[in-house]
């Protein structure tokens, strides 16, 4: 038999304007910032609330504004790369930054199959967000489907395929992996593969033109492997597989830093020394070009921004302020020399 007593009673606008001594009206309008209200009353209002101790009841006000006052933060990963992938957490905290700093929560949503696609898009119908920034979305991705269906304030992080209107910001990963693939040729490499990564969205299929376009008349397709993530794994049996292709491949460009620690470690397995018999580059800048031995020659494209500008595009489109351009402009990227190139 439970013992526990009734629930206390949730204080009211009546018990604060009882105890401010004012009507229910002139609380009502300090709690919602207007203005017309004196001094006094004002101060009268923010004492009485704090004496008893009122919260405001942001279901009944979002039930009265349609607005949930929530922002998904949508993901489409695995789930143990959401957890291990230490951009997506910097693009995470840099939107949860801007979204807490104008009083919004965000909802985190980790597509990892059509199960989790069908999901997701009945969540987003039923009004639950305000918005979404969309990370990791695929060229044939149905989510922008339901979002545009839907109307939802929405903004990606990356380009979007040529069909969709959807807002976005980037970088320029093209020009970045030319820049970052110039850089390993300049260090005397002649025989240059790539472990490329996510061809199915925008960064990986530009990363790899941008891979093509530096190396020219001597880009050698079966220099390329292929794999779907960016991750560890990736990297250790694509460089084990590039090997077996080309054993004198002297310089590796890693799709992300993930990749490139798992190439560095099948290099060290297969006897070759880095820089000296193989020059590596990664592509981030993320904490595993610092976790590497030796250290990571990488890009550094500013993730945590990323996540701010996504954020912020949000908003804008909530307040009505956004722009009809839907590209938000691409943020800088450099190449960061290391040991490793």
């Amino acid at each position: 038999m439970s013992t526990a007593g009734p629930r206390p009673r949730r204080a009211t606008i009546r018990d604060v304007a009882l105890e401010a001594g004012v009507s229910r009206g002139t609380v009502s309008r300090v709690l919602n910032g207007e203005p017309y209200v004196s001094a006094q009353a004002r101060e009268a209002i923010e004492k009485a609330v704090a004496r008893v101790g009122y919260v405001p009841n942001s279901a009944a006000r979002n039930l009265a504004t349609r607005r949930s006052q929530a922002i998904g933060f949508i993901v489409h990963e695995p789930h143990e790369l959401f957890l291990e992938d230490p951009n997506i957490g910097a693009i995470l905290l840099g939107a949860n930054r801007v979204l807490s700093g104008s009083d919004h929560q965000m909802v985190s949503l980790v597509i990892d199959s059509e199960r989790d696609s069908r999901r997701v898009a009945r969540y987003l119908s039923g009004g639950f967000v305000d918005g979404a920034v969309v990370v990791s979305a695929r060229q044939d991705d149905t989510l922008l489907t339901t979002i545009s269906r839907l109307g939802i304030p929405a903004t990606l992080v990356g380009r979007p395929p040529a069909t969709s209107r959807v807002p976005w910001v980037g970088i320029d990963n093209k020009g970045a992996a030319r820049a970052i693939t110039e850089h390993l040729i300049s260090t005397g490499r002649r025989r240059v593969g790539m472990i490329a990564a996510a061809l199915d969205r925008d960064s990986g299929s530009d990363r790899l033109a941008g891979f093509r376009e530096a190396l020219g008349p001597a880009f050698d397709r079966r220099l390329v492997v292929e794999n779907q993530l960016y991750e560890y794994t990736a990297g250790r049996t694509g460089m084990i597989e590039l090997l077996e292709r080309e054993p004198e491949v002297d310089g590796v460009f890693a799709a992300s830093d993930a990749i490139a620690a798992g190439v560095l470690d099948a290099l060290r397995a297969a006897g070759r020394r880095v820089p000296e018999d193989v020059g590596v580059v990664g592509f981030d800048d993320s904490s595993w070009a610092l976790r590497c031995q030796p250290l990571l020659t990488t890009v550094h494209q500013p993730a945590r921004l990323l996540g701010e500008a996504a954020a912020a595009s949000v908003l804008a489109q909530l307040r009505g302020t956004a722009t009809d351009d839907p590209a938000g402009g691409l943020l800088e990227t450099h190449v960061v020399v290391r040991e490793s190139a």
